[in-house]
Protein backbone atom coordinates (compact mmCIF):
# COMPACT_ATOMS: atom_id res chain seq x y z
CA UNK A 1 0.00 0.00 0.00
CA UNK A 2 1.29 3.44 -0.71
CA UNK A 3 1.88 5.89 1.65
CA UNK A 4 3.18 9.46 1.75
CA UNK A 5 6.19 10.17 4.33
CA UNK A 6 6.33 13.45 5.99
CA UNK A 7 9.81 14.68 6.89
CA UNK A 8 9.26 17.69 9.14
CA UNK A 9 11.56 20.24 10.82
CA UNK A 10 10.16 19.85 13.93
CA UNK A 11 7.79 18.29 16.22
CA UNK A 12 5.08 20.58 16.33
CA UNK A 13 4.35 20.28 12.27
CA UNK A 14 4.06 16.09 13.26
CA UNK A 15 1.52 17.15 15.89
CA UNK A 16 -0.22 19.31 13.88
CA UNK A 17 -0.47 16.97 10.80
CA UNK A 18 -1.21 13.89 12.63
CA UNK A 19 -4.60 15.35 13.92
CA UNK A 20 -5.61 17.37 11.00
CA UNK A 21 -4.49 15.36 7.52
CA UNK A 22 -6.91 12.49 8.45
CA UNK A 23 -9.92 15.26 9.09
CA UNK A 24 -8.67 16.55 5.76
CA UNK A 25 -8.06 13.27 3.95
CA UNK A 26 -9.92 10.54 5.75
CA UNK A 27 -8.42 7.80 3.31
CA UNK A 28 -4.76 8.89 3.81
CA UNK A 29 -1.97 6.44 4.66
CA UNK A 30 0.89 8.52 6.17
CA UNK A 31 4.22 8.73 8.58
CA UNK A 32 4.90 11.76 9.88
CA UNK A 33 9.16 12.22 10.74
CA UNK A 34 9.82 14.94 12.69
CA UNK A 35 13.82 16.29 13.48
CA UNK A 36 15.39 18.49 15.52
CA UNK A 37 15.35 22.17 13.21
CA UNK A 38 16.20 22.80 9.76
CA UNK A 39 19.56 21.62 9.88
CA UNK A 40 19.16 18.24 10.79
CA UNK A 41 16.23 17.95 8.60
CA UNK A 42 18.19 18.74 5.58
CA UNK A 43 20.93 16.68 6.94
CA UNK A 44 18.25 14.07 6.93
CA UNK A 45 17.00 14.14 3.76
CA UNK A 46 19.46 12.89 1.34
CA UNK A 47 20.26 9.52 3.85
CA UNK A 48 15.95 8.53 4.27
CA UNK A 49 15.55 9.02 0.71
CA UNK A 50 17.96 7.07 -0.34
CA UNK A 51 17.49 4.43 2.13
CA UNK A 52 13.86 3.89 2.14
CA UNK A 53 12.90 0.90 1.17
CA UNK A 54 8.85 1.41 1.15
CA UNK A 55 7.29 0.13 -2.38
CA UNK A 56 5.09 3.14 -3.18
CA UNK A 57 6.32 5.51 -0.62
CA UNK A 58 6.38 9.12 -1.79
CA UNK A 59 7.89 11.59 0.44
CA UNK A 60 6.70 15.32 1.29
CA UNK A 61 9.31 17.74 2.87
CA UNK A 62 7.87 20.56 4.81
CA UNK A 63 9.79 23.16 6.70
CA UNK A 64 9.37 26.94 7.32
CA UNK A 65 11.34 29.96 5.56
CA UNK A 66 11.78 31.43 8.67
CA UNK A 67 12.83 34.86 6.61
CA UNK A 68 14.61 33.07 3.89
CA UNK A 69 13.51 33.73 0.06
CA UNK A 70 10.94 30.39 -0.82
CA UNK A 71 11.78 30.25 -3.86
CA UNK A 72 15.76 29.71 -3.42
CA UNK A 73 14.83 27.47 -0.12
CA UNK A 74 12.51 25.28 -2.42
CA UNK A 75 14.64 25.02 -5.09
CA UNK A 76 17.15 23.81 -2.95
CA UNK A 77 15.47 21.12 -0.98
CA UNK A 78 14.25 20.10 -4.60
CA UNK A 79 17.71 19.85 -5.35
CA UNK A 80 18.72 17.54 -2.52
CA UNK A 81 15.64 15.16 -3.90
CA UNK A 82 17.04 15.35 -6.97
CA UNK A 83 20.14 13.93 -6.47
CA UNK A 84 19.33 10.95 -3.37
CA UNK A 85 17.00 9.55 -6.37
CA UNK A 86 13.68 11.03 -5.11
CA UNK A 87 12.98 13.63 -7.77
CA UNK A 88 9.23 13.56 -7.32
CA UNK A 89 9.24 14.40 -3.84
CA UNK A 90 6.88 17.14 -2.89
CA UNK A 91 8.77 19.59 -0.60
CA UNK A 92 6.21 22.03 0.85
CA UNK A 93 7.47 25.53 2.72
CA UNK A 94 5.55 27.05 5.58
CA UNK A 95 5.68 31.06 4.95
CA UNK A 96 7.74 32.35 7.59
CA UNK A 97 6.76 29.66 10.23
CA UNK A 98 3.72 27.43 10.50
CA UNK A 99 2.15 29.48 12.85
CA UNK A 100 1.58 31.60 9.84
CA UNK A 101 -1.13 28.77 8.92
CA UNK A 102 -3.11 29.34 12.24
CA UNK A 103 -3.06 32.92 11.92
CA UNK A 104 -4.42 32.37 8.24
CA UNK A 105 -7.46 30.67 9.86
CA UNK A 106 -8.76 33.46 13.23
CA UNK A 107 -12.21 31.07 13.24
CA UNK A 108 -10.11 28.41 14.23
CA UNK A 109 -7.98 29.52 16.39
CA UNK A 110 -11.04 31.59 18.17
CA UNK A 111 -11.96 28.32 18.41
CA UNK A 112 -8.50 26.58 19.76
CA UNK A 113 -8.24 28.61 22.42
CA UNK A 114 -11.42 29.74 23.43
CA UNK A 115 -10.43 33.33 22.54
CA UNK A 116 -13.85 34.88 20.47
CA UNK A 117 -11.75 38.17 19.84
CA UNK A 118 -9.14 36.31 17.61
CA UNK A 119 -11.89 36.04 15.15
CA UNK A 120 -11.30 39.66 14.10
CA UNK A 121 -7.44 39.64 13.73
CA UNK A 122 -7.79 39.26 9.68
CA UNK A 123 -9.17 43.03 9.32
CA UNK A 124 -6.28 44.23 10.73
CA UNK A 125 -3.93 45.26 8.28
CA UNK A 126 -0.63 43.05 9.40
CA UNK A 127 -2.77 39.91 9.70
CA UNK A 128 -4.34 40.01 6.47
CA UNK A 129 -1.62 38.15 4.77
CA UNK A 130 -0.02 35.82 7.43
CA UNK A 131 2.95 34.61 5.36
CA UNK A 132 4.54 38.23 5.08
CA UNK A 133 4.54 37.99 9.23
CA UNK A 134 8.14 37.67 9.85
CA UNK A 135 7.75 36.15 13.11
CA UNK A 136 4.19 34.49 12.95
CA UNK A 137 5.18 32.27 16.85
CA UNK A 138 6.02 35.81 18.31
CA UNK A 139 2.37 37.35 16.84
CA UNK A 140 0.68 34.38 18.51
CA UNK A 141 2.26 34.48 21.85
CA UNK A 142 1.37 38.05 21.98
CA UNK A 143 -2.59 37.04 21.05
CA UNK A 144 -2.08 33.97 23.13
CA UNK A 145 0.15 35.00 26.36
CA UNK A 146 0.26 31.16 26.84
CA UNK A 147 1.08 30.10 23.38
CA UNK A 148 2.98 26.99 23.24
CA UNK A 149 4.76 25.34 19.63
CA UNK A 150 3.36 21.70 20.31
CA UNK A 151 -0.02 22.18 22.45
CA UNK A 152 -1.15 24.90 20.08
CA UNK A 153 -0.47 22.58 16.91
CA UNK A 154 -2.66 20.22 18.99
CA UNK A 155 -5.22 22.47 19.41
CA UNK A 156 -5.05 24.06 15.59
CA UNK A 157 -4.75 20.63 13.90
CA UNK A 158 -8.58 19.88 15.63
CA UNK A 159 -9.82 23.25 14.38
CA UNK A 160 -7.93 24.13 11.06
CA UNK A 161 -10.27 24.72 8.43
CA UNK A 162 -9.33 23.06 4.81
CA UNK A 163 -10.89 26.10 2.83
CA UNK A 164 -10.76 30.02 3.77
CA UNK A 165 -6.84 29.82 5.44
CA UNK A 166 -5.34 33.22 4.37
CA UNK A 167 -1.84 31.87 4.48
CA UNK A 168 -1.39 31.25 0.87
CA UNK A 169 1.23 28.39 2.04
CA UNK A 170 -0.96 26.71 3.44
CA UNK A 171 -3.18 26.22 0.30
CA UNK A 172 -0.75 25.52 -1.70
CA UNK A 173 0.41 22.72 1.04
CA UNK A 174 -3.30 21.38 1.06
CA UNK A 175 -3.36 21.33 -2.76
CA UNK A 176 -0.08 19.64 -3.32
CA UNK A 177 -1.06 17.05 -0.53
CA UNK A 178 -4.31 16.68 -2.41
CA UNK A 179 -2.86 16.37 -5.51
CA UNK A 180 0.09 13.53 -4.50
CA UNK A 181 -2.96 11.86 -3.16
CA UNK A 182 -4.97 11.71 -6.39
CA UNK A 183 -1.56 10.45 -8.21
CA UNK A 184 -0.73 7.66 -5.98
CA UNK A 185 -4.54 6.58 -6.72
CA UNK A 186 -3.97 6.69 -10.13
CA UNK A 187 -0.67 4.36 -9.76
CA UNK A 188 -2.91 1.89 -8.53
Amino acid sequence: MSRLVFLLEERSMKILLETFLPRFFPDISFLCVAHEGKQDLEKSIPRKLRAWCEPGARFVIVRDNDGGDCHVLKKRLKQLCERSGRSESLVRIACQELEAWYIGDPDAMADAFDKEQLRDIGKRARFRNPDTIQQPSKEMKKLIPAFQKVSGARRMGHTLSRHGNRARSFQVFVEGISNELTSMQCDI
